[in-house]
């Protein structure tokens, strides 16, 4: 729940790729539900009652029609109170349908607001660009965040500036392999204040990674359409089975003296994931907790009595099927099952699967199926479990032969 001894005097909610489309689509159902149980969430805190804004940080609309973005605006008009703010940005998706000039004028025409906007919440900034091209911005776009930056930070330096563009910044946050663009990190990194929120990679918010801490803080803001894990070595690819049953925003309150409180929540199950993130300085960096040190920690998973169930024998194959390890501070992030040759120790295969974190009720087992294996041969299995940290438990072992 949200923090009752934190007293807000700032409450807003955060989504990203949500991905309207002309058709009815679910995406709009979990919209409203999102809106919904942000209200219900305010009116529960003891001292602060206000949802004060709803950031839509990119590719709200699917190919970016008119039809799209006049839905997304009735579900705004719709479901938000007047004393709710609204802000959007523009990227990849929106463009899809006739460019980025008629993005742009379309999204002045139903919506009202620039393409790239600085407002002023009690007492608060929030910067929101669209990008140029693409998710690419060009240097005018740049010159605008600089400018409209210093206005902010003149105000009061200690207080947190929020900016908003949807692509990852590079090397930042989960999902800022591929999914990212470097443009506005010369410029952010003279504002340790910001707090940057970005999307595009559809990776999951309760992912640990998915807030980071280097010169300023940024924050991922996951998808309310499907998701996608920028993570390159899973047999099934980057987006996992069932990415369909996708749900996920973030709450974020600040307070009188600038700290802020980020909530990652799950849509599907109304359900806050177990973790608050706290940034009581945002800008002083000699006090921010989610850096890259993170990686040096000695903690890894580890299995507890687990026993490898092996089912499904035949020919040229068989499926294991194993307990989820354990980790001290968040969940596993992925296993890998390595499959030998029991005579020779030759590595013949080797599959890596997501622990299915991403769902608010995770799985108690999983599974992985081997095929294309040698008949009447024994086998080896290794079972690791990995962290989000690259430690990694103690293998699991057993072994197996396949039916003449």
């Amino acid at each position: 729940m949200l923090q009752k001894e934190f007293s807000p005097i700032l409450r807003f909610m955060v989504v990203s790729d949500v991905h309207y489309k002309d058709e009815h689509c679910i995406e709009e159902e979990r919209m409203e539900k999102a809106i919904k149980i942000a209200y219900r969430l305010a009116e529960e805190h003891p001292t602060y009652n206000k949802l004060d804004a709803v950031f839509a940080d990119g590719d709200f609309a699917n190919s970016g029609t008119e039809t799209q973005m006049r839905k997304f605006k009735a579900t705004m008009d719709n479901n938000l109170k007047p004393e709710t703010q609204y802000m959007l940005n523009m990227a990849s998706h929106e463009y899809h349908g006739n460019g980025v000039e008629a993005a742009y004028k379309l999204f002045g025409e139903v919506f009202g607001i620039p393409v790239d906007n600085h407002i002023e919440i009690n007492g608060f900034h929030f910067i929101t660009m669209s990008s140029s091209h693409g998710c690419e911005y060009d240097p005018d776009k740049i010159e605008y965040a600089s400018k409209e930056l210093k206005i902010a930070r003149e105000k009061d330096p200690k207080k947190p500036i929020f900016f908003f563009q949807h692509p990852h910044l590079t090397d930042t946050v989960s999902g800022s392999i591929y999914w990212a663009d470097e443009s506005f990190i010369p410029t952010l990194m003279d504002y340790p204040q910001v707090i940057d929120f970005s999307g595009h990679s559809h990776v999951p918010i309760n992912d640990p990674r998915s807030i980071h801490q280097r010169h300023f803080t940024c924050l991922g803001t996951g998808s309310l359409s499907y998701f996608e894990l920028d993570e390159f070595d899973k047999h099934y690819g980057t987006c996992p089975p069932k990415k369909e049953d996708c749900a996920q925003m973030l709450i974020v309150e600040a307070n009188a003296e600038g700290a802020v409180r980020i909530y990652p929540y799950d849509v599907l199950t109304d359900n806050f994931f177990p973790f608050v993130w706290e940034i009581d300085e945002p800008w002083n960096v000699d006090s921010f907790k989610y850096t890259d040190a993170r990686y040096k920690t000695t903690d890894a998973p580890w299995f507890e009595n687990a026993q490898i169930t092996i089912s499904d024998i035949n020919s040229n194959g068989f499926k294991v099927t194993f307990p989820q390890a354990k980790t001290k501070t968040d969940y596993v992030n992925d296993y890998k099952v390595v499959i030998k040759e029991a005579d020779n120790g030759l590595t013949v295969k080797q599959k890596k699967i997501w622990s299915e974190y991403y769902f608010y009720n995770m799985p108690e087992t999983l599974s992985i199926d081997f095929d294309d294996l040698k008949a009447d041969t024994q086998y080896d299995i290794e079972l690791i479990a990995g962290s989000f940290w690259d430690t990694y438990s103690e293998p699991v072992k057993a072994t197996v032969k396949t039916n003449k």
